[in-house]
């Protein structure tokens, strides 16, 4: 297995945080994780954890250049090295998150919720309308603000929540979770799957409402969406 690579969304942007293995490894790993999602990632702001390497300004100079030309800006790089953290401010770049100001709301504690979201789950945030000829694949959820033109294709391991038009095609549960569902504002894909099961939108009557669409009894059904009773 290759050195693993996890992004995940934060307050200032997204945040990649590189496992174990040498920086020749974990620099390539990173640079083929940037280019598989080249679209999604356009014009983020990137703070990449190094962990402990020690990087000098050759390396971290070179990684903004290459994150650079991807159209991506390096704002920060988090390390456990005081080399590196001294080298990352020498080239300007932020050493540290932004983290809730002490007594803030985000600081206190907010009432356990039921969910069946299990600790370790990931989900990818879009802010974005996908156009035609956009793909986006993920392992994890899929959450969009934004809608989903005809033409432009999601692929997740997990749950698809749209928070606009849903008029592409989406995949749910790619890798089998037939648990998985597809939510949208406006539910009319060009083509919707969940795990190995496929439905084709039907022509819509009356006005578009929140819709859920998940797997009953082997079959794709889609009834109205009411968050207050689902549990994704």
């Amino acid at each position: 297995m290759g050195p693993k690579v996890q992004i995940k969304g934060i307050r200032d942007g997204l945040l990649i945080t590189l496992g174990e293995g040498s920086w020749d490894e974990l620099h390539q790993a990173l640079l083929d994780h940037l280019d598989q999602q080249a679209e999604f990632l356009r014009g983020a702001r990137l703070a990449v954890d190094v962990g402990t390497q020690i990087l000098k300004a050759a390396d971290l100079g070179q990684l903004r250049k290459e994150v650079s030309e991807r159209e991506i800006t390096l704002w920060a790089v988090i390390s456990e090295s005081p080399t590196t953290v001294q080298t990352a401010q020498t080239l300007g770049l932020s050493t540290s998150i932004t983290q809730p100001r002490p007594g803030s709301r985000l600081e206190r504690p907010l009432p356990a919720l039921e969910t069946t979201l299990r600790v370790g789950e990931e989900a990818i945030f879009v802010r974005r309308t996908l156009r035609s000829g956009f793909r986006l694949q993920y392992a994890g959820h899929v959450v969009v603000i934004g809608d989903v033109n005809p033409g432009a294709e999601i692929v997740a391991g997990g749950n698809i929540i749209i928070w606009g038009r849903l008029r592409g095609t989406v995949h749910a549960g790619a890798e089998g979770n037939d648990s998985s569902v597809v939510c949208a504002l406006d539910l009319s894909p060009t083509q919707l799957r969940i795990a190995g099961k496929i439905a084709l939108s039907p022509k819509r009557k009356g006005k578009p409402q929140p819709e859920i669409a998940r797997l009953e009894n082997g079959q794709v059904i889609a009834e109205q969406w009411d968050p207050k009773r689902e549990r994704l």
